[in-house]
């Protein structure tokens, strides 16, 4: 199995705090944050790209990987804007990596005054 998920969280979680001071980041997800803004950052799926798998290889060679990340913002004002600016850091990180984003849109939120956005990416990871 390609198991990349520490990287990917640490660089992304390290470029959130580096910008946004007291940013939460989870590599779970997190039904109510305790803390905001906070952002969830789960790898989804991780299985053996189509056409790679091998009955007689002892290792994996190409994996598609699917990350979901979950944005929260609880200001009084301006959190789609927090949530906006969180989001550009993300996809940059991410994109930097060689993640397609492949969704992107606010989720509704069981708190109605919590503002939520889920951005989702996906990425071949091949080793040689």
């Amino acid at each position: 199995m390609i198991d990349i998920e520490n990287e990917v969280f640490n660089r992304v979680a390290n470029a959130l705090r580096s910008q946004f001071n007291g940013i939460s980041v989870y590599g779970e997800r997190v039904e109510s944050p305790s803390s905001f803004p906070s952002v969830s950052l789960v790898e989804d799926d991780n299985s053996p790209a189509v056409g790679t798998v091998s009955l007689t290889a002892d290792t994996e060679k190409a994996a598609t990987l699917m990350y979901t990340a979950d944005i929260y913002s609880a200001k009084q004002s301006g959190k789609k804007a927090e949530a906006k600016a969180i989001r550009e850091v993300i996809d940059t990180e991410m994109r930097e990596m060689g993640f397609a984003r492949t969704y992107s849109n606010p989720t509704p939120n069981i708190d109605r005054t919590i503002y939520r956005f889920t951005l989702r990416y996906t990425r071949i990871m091949q080793i040689f």
